[in-house]
């Protein structure tokens, strides 16, 4: 079989939640696989030297770079990781379809974004021969908006790089880290681009609400680039004095993310939406007492234990925080729960379920 693999998303070193899905997907694919062939395919152009293919060790695995319009290689099976233009082919076309927040979130989009991601998904829809869901969540949502065969999609879990995220044994680095950012251990943490859906503004309302209280929560660490809407952010933090009760990281590597997730005393995710929750599962990885949106995916990841919180509820993400915060056997639990919940979650359980659906076509 040969299997080409749309890999735009990982052309670039930094990578966010497609990405890291791309990539590890890729990688486990070569881990377990030596029969089939593989090529790793991506558009440039003739001059880009700042983006570029990663190089994985497998001998069964080649890098097809096209610069003039060439299309993909010939191939049994195009599987394009996030919804993208489908090139020309007479392969069997397989789409990983990751959230359907333009549908479900609209709000969070301009009318221009909205408008160009469905004539993207329509055509999508139109030629895909199998559709991958990356929860069981997302495939809902997926039918609930789209008229397409229940029996052509599929859901597959992401995994974790679990070598990644993980409890560090020595400190003595992730303190360091937090000297030079400007903050102790114990601090409450969000992992996330900045943009209404993921709803930073009712976890500062949040820590705001518990200071009216008379609590002293810690400071609120956000490790996470700016994304659309960025600006009520800013004036939130004016409006409720949190200006020094607030630090923002940027964007930083995994090492630091790692460190972050080990030394806070709890990881809050706030989101409205989510096709997944990658940081669930690395936040639960590294050992974080977690607290979750009571949204289905986020349900779905982070399993029956996990502690909930209506999201749309300023109070309710309070009393989660201080709850947490406030109580170290529920902390414990929460550590135990989700190291054990992480642990279901692998790269290479993600690659078998894929490369099944790949024989399916055959």
């Amino acid at each position: 079989m040969r299997v080409t693999i749309n890999c735009r998303s990982i052309l670039r070193k930094q990578r966010t939640g497609i990405g890291r899905y791309t990539y590890h997907l890729v990688k486990s694919l070569g881990e377990i696989d030596q029969n089939n062939t593989y090529a790793l395919y991506a558009r440039k152009k003739l001059l880009d030297f700042k983006r570029n293919l990663p190089h994985f060790p497998y001998d069964n695995f080649k890098r097809e770079v096209e610069y003039f319009d060439t299309g993909i290689p010939p191939s049994d099976i195009y599987h394009v990781p996030c919804p993208d233009q489908i090139t020309d082919t007479n392969a069997k076309v397989v789409v990983t379809i990751h959230d359907l927040v333009y549908k479900v979130f609209p709000q969070g989009h301009t009318a221009e974004t909205i408008d160009t991601t469905h004539q993207l998904m329509s055509k999508i829809v139109a030629r895909a021969d199998r559709i991958i869901c990356i929860s069981a969540s997302t495939r809902r949502d997926f039918h609930n908006y789209f008229q397409y065969p229940s029996e052509r999609t599929s859901v597959v879990l992401n995994g974790l790089d679990h070598g990644t995220f993980h409890p560090l044994a020595d400190l003595g680095p992730a303190k360091t880290y937090l000297g030079r950012i400007g903050v102790q251990e114990g601090f409450i943490l969000f992992v996330g681009t900045i943009e209404p859906r993921k709803n930073l503004q009712g976890l500062l309302a949040a820590v705001a609400h518990l200071k009216k209280e008379g609590k002293n929560p810690p400071k609120v660490v956000v490790a996470g680039m700016p994304g659309w809407k960025m600006e009520p952010v800013t004036a939130l933090l004016d409006e409720l004095h949190l200006k020094q009760d607030v630090i923002f990281t940027g964007f930083i590597n995994d090492e630091q993310l790692n460190m972050l997730y080990n030394t806070c005393g709890v990881f809050v995710f706030p989101s409205f939406y989510e096709g997944f929750g990658f940081p669930i599962l690395e936040a639960s990885a590294a050992g974080a007492a977690v607290a979750v949106s009571n949204t289905p995916s986020a349900i779905e990841v982070a399993g029956p234990n996990a502690f909930l919180f209506d999201p749309s509820s300023v109070p309710d993400i309070a009393r989660a925080v201080d709850k947490i915060l406030g109580d170290e056997n529920l902390r414990r639990q929460l550590r135990m729960a989700g190291l054990a919940r992480a642990q279901q979650f692998t790269f290479t359980n993600t690659a078998r379920e894929t490369l099944a659906v790949y024989w399916h076509l055959m």
